[in-house]
């Protein structure tokens, strides 16, 4: 994967939800990771070009957001974070979490 790509993560404490868009949009990638600074690292590793990173985060979740906060810093080229509410946050299926990781990889694009 060459040319720039913008990643969504929606951090929950045990593992992220993870979308990756290209340059035009399509998502090329979609997975879900263990919540740990090496699987995070060797995630990113694994991709080529211009990263651009935005992750979500919640009253709730804002722990868990610093790890990738610090994960992602030296490893991209852009950095955001999308605040939500977090309403609800608990009784979300695994389709409205990758639905929530491609919206913040689109916040950048």
């Amino acid at each position: 994967m060459s040319g720039e790509k913008y990643i969504g993560l929606d951090v929950h404490q045990a593992t992220i939800s993870v979308a990756v868009v290209d340059s035009r949009g399509k998502v090329v990638m979609e997975s879900i990771l263990e919540t740990k600074a090496s699987t995070i690292l060797e995630f990113l590793a694994g991709l080529r070009g211009s990263l651009f990173v935005t992750f979500e985060e919640t009253r709730s979740n804002s722990q868990q957001a610093v790890l990738p906060l610090r994960c992602c810093h030296f490893h991209t080229s852009g950095l955001s974070v999308v605040r939500d509410s977090g309403e609800g946050r608990e009784n979300r299926h695994l389709d409205d979490t990758s639905q929530q990781s491609i919206s913040a990889a689109t916040q950048y694009w």
